[in-house]
């Protein structure tokens, strides 16, 4: 049985000891956005929580990504903002999300966000209350999974008439890829000492 207490700790030491790589250039040209990779505990040990994006939002339609959004002038960080925006989404309190610490800024393609991702513990089980006009429905993902090797693997995504390759986590039929799987390869890449030693 894994010591969650000391892997949370050792996690947060981690993310802490690096510097995140931020996106400075042609900034003008984005949308600052935060999200939250909320990692809980169940069945003794560490989960992931995503989320099924609605197809009535404005960009990535019925894409898997993290609960998060845009800066607004309410927030007084780029912490703020992610769980904000969680709580908006998926109704986790700002007061019950730890943060962990800040992964690499990332860029998306076609909708042009730079996005901050920031790492959080949250409370299991919770009265998650979902906005049906911004979430479908959320996505329960051991965090032992994306640390598999043979993730992520290659997919063949149609993308709007196109199709082309790209990498995707694949969990149980699910097709994580573009910006959120990026996310998870940098989240993974920091992490992996820390279950090495367990």
């Amino acid at each position: 049985m894994l010591n969650l207490s000391q892997l949370k700790q050792d996690l947060k030491a981690l993310l802490s000891q690096r510097e995140p790589k931020r996106i400075e250039d042609n900034v003008d040209t984005y949308t600052q956005a935060s999200v939250l990779l909320p990692l809980f505990i169940k069945d003794g040990h560490f989960w992931l929580l995503l989320m099924r994006r609605a197809n009535t939002v404005e960009y990535h339609k019925g894409e898997v990504s993290f609960p998060g959004g845009v800066v607004d002038e309410r927030d007084y960080n780029l912490e703020s903002t992610a769980k904000r925006e969680t709580f908006e989404e998926i109704g986790v309190r700002e007061e019950d999300i730890e943060i962990l610490g800040q992964l690499d800024d990332m860029t998306t393609i076609t909708s042009r966000f730079i996005i901050h991702p920031f790492v959080g513990t949250v409370p299991f089980p919770y009265e998650f209350t979902i906005n049906k006009t911004e979430v479908e429905r959320l996505i329960e993902v051991p965090l032992q999974f994306f640390l598999d090797p043979s993730q992520p693997q290659p997919f063949l995504m149609n993308y709007k008439g196109d199709t082309f390759e790209t990498p995707a986590f694949i969990y149980e039929g699910i097709v994580v890829w573009g910006a959120t799987e990026r996310i998870l390869e940098n989240f993974v890449g920091v992490i992996r000492p820390a279950y090495q030693s367990y």
